[in-house]
């Protein structure tokens, strides 16, 4: 397993760990065993102790912003067990960006994490001559065009990956690869929107950030602080549990129907810049994602702008020390406060 990922699937761990302790001390809570689980186990404790104590602190930063979001977490049905899973990797490909579950089956209620540890990308996907992104992004498939205009580089690649030849052995290889492939995206991209107009933006973004309210959580180390946002589409997070409510009401927030513009980011001849109206703007950055040349590449997509509306706390992990056991406690609010804006 690749160092990033083997530390995401520590951090996720970290954050059931600190969820499961931070609720339990007043409910029974149960964590559901899974191939996922131990896979997040076994990264978690490979880690050395100093970054296990920084996911820690990451983890419980966001832990404690979150409870006070989502009083279900303390408060359910009499007798009702709260559960708490990781999830299988496999959920991300049918549209499933959550990492961490919590459900109340007696509520018919759940709530998902997604945990990102020092990197706040949505997704990686893959071109190459025989992935229809169109279909896979949008459910409509790529124009014979397109195809036409990657084939001849992807097939070179595949040349040189024949002869063993390293990605760091090539000279000019973002205008020999990754500027003709990304300005094919781009073309076909104009091409899918001007025929099937706003549902390409709203189809991008669910296949980006998923087809399930969530929240996401975001550690950086280096700064000592956790990002929490709260990306409620169907209005099914900051629910009330009987007489209790958030402190913070999260708003539905609009998915994009227009796209503006989809160029080059100014200086790069490998990243595209998306804007979409509703405040969404995308970055798509190309790369080879291995050590040897192989016939396909990989985008890094990253949120760089977020509708107003999006719930967004910067939780910094020296708080941790300064707040009293009582005032991790959840707060009754006969009227929640409107979140205003990031």
């Amino acid at each position: 397993m690749a160092k990033q990922s083997s530390q995401g699937k520590a951090f996720e761990y970290a954050c059931l760990n600190a969820l499961y302790h931070h609720l339990s001390r007043h409910q029974s809570v149960t964590i559901l065993s899974s191939k996922a689980l131990e896979n997040a186990v076994n990264a978690y404790y490979s880690i050395d102790d100093g970054l296990r104590s920084e996911m820690d602190m990451g983890a419980y930063a966001a832990v404690r912003v979150i409870c006070k979001l989502e009083p279900r977490l303390l408060q359910g049905a009499e007798g009702d067990l709260l559960e708490l899973s990781i999830v299988e990797d496999t959920s991300g490909a049918a549209g499933d960006v959550r990492d961490i579950l919590a459900r109340r089956h007696a509520l018919d209620w759940e709530i998902g994490i997604s945990a990102k540890h020092n990197h706040d990308a949505v997704k990686h996907s893959r071109l190459s001559n025989t992935i229809d992104f169109g279909e896979s992004w949008f459910g409509t498939p790529c124009s014979n065009n397109y195809f036409d205009e990657i084939r001849p580089i992807f097939e070179e690649l595949e040349r040189l990956r024949s002869r063993n030849i390293k990605w760091s052995q090539l000279e000019n290889k973002a205008e020999r690869f990754y500027y003709p492939i990304l300005l094919a995206f781009m073309r076909e991209m104009h091409r899918l929107y001007q025929q099937h107009g706003s549902r390409i933006p709203q189809e991008l973004l669910r296949y980006l950030i998923g087809r399930y309210d969530f929240y996401k959580v975001i550690a950086n180390t280096k700064n000592r602080v956790t990002k929490i946002q709260a990306f409620s589409f169907l209005g099914t997070l900051n629910l009330p549990a009987g007489n209790t409510r958030a402190i913070y009401r999260i708003p539905q927030i609009r998915l994009p129907e227009v796209i503006y513009s989809i160029d080059f980011k100014r200086g790069s001849n490998t990243t595209l810049s998306i804007v979409c109206d509703q405040g969404w703007e995308l970055s798509a950055r190309i790369h080879n994602a291995s050590t040897m040349v192989e016939p396909s590449l990989k985008f890094d997509i990253k949120l760089t702008g977020l509708p107003p509306t999006v719930y967004s706390n910067d939780e910094p992990w020296a708080m941790l020390f300064d707040r009293t056991e009582e005032e991790d406690e959840y707060r009754v609010a006969e009227q929640p406060r409107e979140f205003e804006g990031h």
